[in-house]
């Protein structure tokens, strides 16, 4: 089930951005997260505070998070978008992640189907999504979901993280999702 996430769920959310770091740290890293800067548990707690945060759960255990919100990043100007549309038809998704031992089992899968279909429920037209250039997981993740690559930039993100992203967009009514 994924659901909006609640207080309780902050620390498996917290315990989930440690474990993916500490695995990046010794085995190289896909996301270009740094421990302690970005994702941290502030982002968790800010992300239930604005009701922006979701969850997986399978058998009373969170495996997977997200937020979820209408925020374009500055350097999202930068981009040319193919599918036009305001902000508040616009739902992009930020920081998913899905710890290393929920790897391999559909979490990022259904996830992202989660979002679109949420996008489609608030009437949205564009789902929206950055990843770093180097995260070829989640890249091939979002392409054979229908995403469509709309552009590359630089950014400095959270004060301290050198950026090369990619930028992804799929329109949310085209087709069915699944």
């Amino acid at each position: 089930m994924i659901r909006r996430a609640r207080e309780c769920d902050i620390d498996a959310v917290e315990k989930h951005y440690v474990e993916l770091l500490t695995f990046e740290r010794e085995h190289g890293s896909t996301t270009n997260w740094k421990m302690g800067v970005y994702p941290t548990r502030g982002v968790a707690e800010r992300g239930v505070a604005e009701g922006w945060l979701y969850v997986m759960e399978e058998e009373g255990e969170v495996c997977a998070s997200m937020l979820l919100n209408h925020v374009q990043l500055d350097v999202y100007a930068s981009i040319s978008w193919q599918y036009a549309a305001e902000p508040d038809k616009v739902l992009v998704i930020h920081t998913l992640c899905v710890p290393p031992s929920q790897a391999g089992k559909g979490a990022g899968t259904r996830m992202v189907l989660f979002a679109l279909e949420e996008a489609a429920r608030r009437g949205c037209d564009v789902m929206r999504l950055d990843t770093w250039e180097h995260n070829e997981p989640a890249a091939k993740l979002y392409l054979r979901l229908g995403f469509r690559y709309a552009g590359k930039a630089a950014t400095l993100f959270e004060g301290g993280i050198d950026e090369h992203l990619i930028f992804l967009e799929k329109r949310v009514r085209e087709e069915p999702f699944g």
